[in-house]
């Protein structure tokens, strides 16, 4: 089975749990910390993780992503939270796909803020509310390199993206706090480099491709401290719950 988390990266695209271009992999939303962990007891040998919830609830932790590698399952991650737990647990075997992951791996990138995203809840298919900081600079530098904008005005741009709260971060609040002319807000959005939504597709091609066998069980060993134990048998005891 595959199991592909994403929600507001891929706003659109996935209708009733299923990407149209890919029916064979389940689409779970965003994940929260457990889902991971939980998606391997409910026998998936092949994950994509995209978005994450990260503040009404805790996020995807490194033990579960580490835990599904040691169970021999393919763990892909791009385009939002799951490049940077790409990005911190590619040493394990977590495979990084797209430009936001090689950001985060090379140091461009650090801050989980970049990715981060205002959206509605699963009832409107987790709809983007705001823009992300690496859509947005994208963006702005689309725009120099079509010489629709001069450098200087593309810094003040990226200078006041870099300084809204992600909650706040739409393309008309970047051009009132840059103090930038309002005809600017169209210019944006008609030439919107949605790198989320770019990142998020590569990986959903990746975990196509992959044959959904489990591989061999890595070298290195998890480490099963209390904390973990305890969750695991909850999430186990939640799986017999759904599969009843």
């Amino acid at each position: 089975m595959k199991t592909l988390f994403a929600g507001p990266s891929l706003y659109g695209d996935i209708v009733d749990g299923r990407l149209a271009c890919a029916p064979e992999i389940v689409c779970r939303g965003p994940a929260a910390q457990g889902d991971v962990a939980a998606a391997v007891i409910d026998g998936a040998t092949a994950i994509g993780l995209v978005d994450g919830r990260y503040e009404d609830v805790a996020a995807p932790w490194h033990k579960e992503i580490l835990f599904a590698l040691s169970e021999g399952a393919a763990v892909f991650g791009g385009g939002s939270l799951g490049a940077l737990r790409a990005a911190e647990c590619a040493h394990f075997g977590m495979i990084g796909v797209g430009e936001i992951f090689a950001r985060y791996m090379s140091g461009d990138l650090v801050d989980d803020a970049a990715v981060a995203q205002l959206h509605a809840p699963a009832e409107l298919d987790y709809m983007p509310l705001t823009e992300a900081l690496v859509n947005v600079e994208a963006t702005i530098r689309r725009l120099v390199a079509r010489q629709l904008i001069e450098a200087a005005l593309a810094t003040a741009l990226e200078a006041s993206a870099r300084a809204l709260f992600f909650k706040r971060l739409t393309f008309q609040a970047v051009v009132e706090r840059a103090g930038a002319p309002a005809s600017l807000i169209a210019l944006l959005a008609d030439h919107r480099v949605d790198r989320k939504r770019e990142d998020a597709l590569a990986l959903v091609a990746q975990l196509r491709a992959h044959d959904g066998a489990r591989a061999a069980k890595p070298a290195w060993r998890l480490a099963r401290p209390m904390a973990w134990r305890r969750q695991f048998e909850r999430l186990v005891e939640m799986g017999g719950a759904r599969k009843g």
